[in-house]
């Protein structure tokens, strides 16, 4: 963690983190405004998650993740973008779902480049599992949207097949999608193209 992440975390969490406690949260009340919130789920460094909320100051971002830099780094740009819209959770994805985040009340989720858990014996570890892809169902609105995307091939595959298989969700496509415009071009994902690298997409939505 660099001194200036540290700093960002010391001083920024007190403004714009939610501690975690078994209850669900008034999420008008942590945003202090009525608007459509979008849940991230692992935003690593935050770079992307900065660079939607500016983009569409419209929505309210809850962002978790429980990697104290990157809470940090999402913290700095936060204050250095002036970015009120973004909330941070530092906490287990699947402890904030079930408990903090009732139902029905997201417009939508987004999950960029999970660990992919290469070694087949490590798969039963992937985030994608049809356990989450139904509670995570639950949470959103009609018409609400979950949108994943990965650099991993056979995780692509399974992605697809977890996400097609939940009842609660329909493709807007035939298989993968193209990025949609919220979604930046990450720099780690621009070097693995100009490798040849594929990114796949995929956009569901609550039936």
């Amino acid at each position: 963690m660099s001194d200036a992440q540290k700093r960002a975390y010391d001083e920024g969490m007190q403004h714009w983190g939610i501690a975690y406690e078994p209850a669900v949260l008034d999420l008008e009340k942590a945003f202090a405004r009525k608007a459509p919130v979008i849940l991230e789920i692992g935003f690593g460094m935050g770079h992307t998650t900065a660079e939607i909320a500016a983009a569409h100051p419209e929505n309210n971002y809850l962002g978790v993740e429980v990697h104290t830099p990157g809470v940090g780094s999402l913290l700095k740009e936060i204050r250095a973008h002036a970015l009120d819209n973004i909330r941070i959770i530092q906490h287990d994805a699947v402890e904030v779902l079930s408990c903090m985040i009732g139902d029905r009340a997201l417009s939508g989720i987004h999950i960029y480049f999970p660990d992919p858990w290469p070694k087949k014996r490590h798969h039963k570890r992937r985030l994608i599992q049809p356990s989450l892809v139904a509670l995570l169902t639950q949470k959103l609105k009609q018409g609400g949207y979950l949108h994943c995307a990965t650099d991993w091939e056979d995780y692509a595959m399974q992605m697809l097949q977890v996400l097609s298989a939940e009842p609660g969700l329909k493709n807007t496509t035939e298989s993968f999608a193209p990025r949609p415009e919220w979604r930046p071009v990450t720099k780690f994902e621009q070097r693995g193209l100009r490798l040849g690298h594929g990114v796949w997409d995929l956009l569901f939505v609550m039936n």
